[in-house]
């Protein structure tokens, strides 16, 4: 009986062996058999342009006209008129903010001018009488200047009313807010029933049509910076290039970081379509030097989310994927600013799959 337990338990056994034998020789012909069949591939060196030395700097796109609109008055916000994406004209009211406190107040300014007028008007009738009768020696000195005084004094308390009912119109404004010129609403910061502060944005209205550049500039190459002078400037999202012209060039850099901010009026490119806030680079030329570029076409990159890189060719004739810093960009060709030395060869084209490792049977 013990025997052929025994046997039976051998030979389980031995059947495992076996099959654990057979998957790991399966295994190593499938990697033996990938490893083994290389891809086809076209490469090439960079090329080498010779360029003006120039420095990259970082900003954004913006509208040359936009406002962040606010109140000087605090109160409850009883209507809003706009929502954000709107085109509205200037002078269009945007928001109603609750001023029942100045209405009173209005009222009383109101009261208070028609008051002073009507004193104004006895006064006059006395002052034009008195002056008569003084011309024909029918009144005295003090007689015809205590008129006089009197008129003056509520000549004053007209124009005083006058004052007043303009500050109140002025705080009305501050409630009932209006847009100071045509454009788009981008943003709106507070909602009906909301308590409006003195100074705290509610809206950002921008005039669509001319885009600048903003680029922050350290000290090191501002002096090397002129108004007027021609830049480019690429979109960081869409990979576009622009063309612009220096426009402003900051002297102070207290409110910037320590950096100094230049703007750029861009050149109308109706095939590149621009929004507020886009990121770009813009490349100042230097005045000394030149740089010898490193370029290579678009189409011989590779994307994995954030990362661009390209494949290059190791000794042994494998694919080794290569990280790479971009540069400007000119047509369908890129330049590398680092990653990519200019005599390593790189993948243009391939027949298959490429990864890290794999053989290449170039062409």
């Amino acid at each position: 009986m013990n025997t052929i337990i025994n046997n039976t338990m051998k030979t389980t056994l031995l059947i495992l062996l076996l099959s654990l034998t057979l998957v790991n020789c399966s295994d190593k012909k499938e990697i033996i058999t990938d490893n083994s069949i290389p891809v086809n591939v076209t490469i090439a060196t960079p090329s080498s342009q010779k360029a003006g030395a120039y420095f990259s700097a970082s900003g954004q796109i913006e509208t040359e006209q936009f406002a962040n609109i606010s109140t000087r008055m605090m109160g409850y916000v009883s209507k809003i008129h706009v929502k954000v994406g709107d085109k509205v004209k200037k002078g269009q009211l945007l928001i109603n903010i609750n001023n029942s406190a100045i209405e009173a107040k209005k009222a009383q300014a109101n009261a208070g001018l028609i008051q002073a007028q009507a004193g104004f008007n006895i006064a006059k009738k006395d002052y034009e009488r008195f002056k008569k009768l003084f011309e024909q020696n029918s009144a005295s000195q003090k007689e015809f200047d205590d008129i006089s005084t009197r008129y003056e004094i509520a000549k004053a308390q007209v124009e005083s009313a006058k004052q007043m009912q303009n500050e109140i119109n002025a705080m009305l404004s501050y409630s009932n807010i209006k847009a100071p010129f045509s454009g788009i609403i981008t943003s709106k910061t507070i909602n009906e029933g909301g308590m409006a502060n003195p100074g705290m944005p509610l809206f950002s209205l921008e005039a669509p049509g001319k885009y600048v550049a903003t680029a922050l500039v350290p000290e090191t190459e501002i002096t090397q910076i002129k108004k007027g002078e021609n830049v480019e400037v690429f979109i960081k999202s869409t990979h576009e290039k622009l063309l612009g012209t220096v426009s402003e060039v900051s002297s102070s850099s207290l409110n910037t970081g320590g950096q100094y901010l230049v703007k750029i009026s861009l050149k109308n490119d109706d095939r590149i379509k621009l929004f507020s806030g886009m990121f770009v680079s813009t490349n100042f030329p230097l005045k000394n030097g030149v740089n010898n570029n490193i370029i290579i076409p678009k189409s011989a990159l590779v994307k994995q989310g954030q990362l661009t890189g390209i494949y290059t060719v190791s000794k042994s004739n494998t694919a080794i994927l290569r990280w790479l810093k971009l540069g400007k960009i000119s047509d369908d060709k890129i330049e590398v600013l680092t990653g990519l030395s200019k005599d390593e060869k790189y993948i243009v084209s391939a027949d298959g799959k490429l990864y890290n490792g794999v053989k290449l049977n170039i062409k």
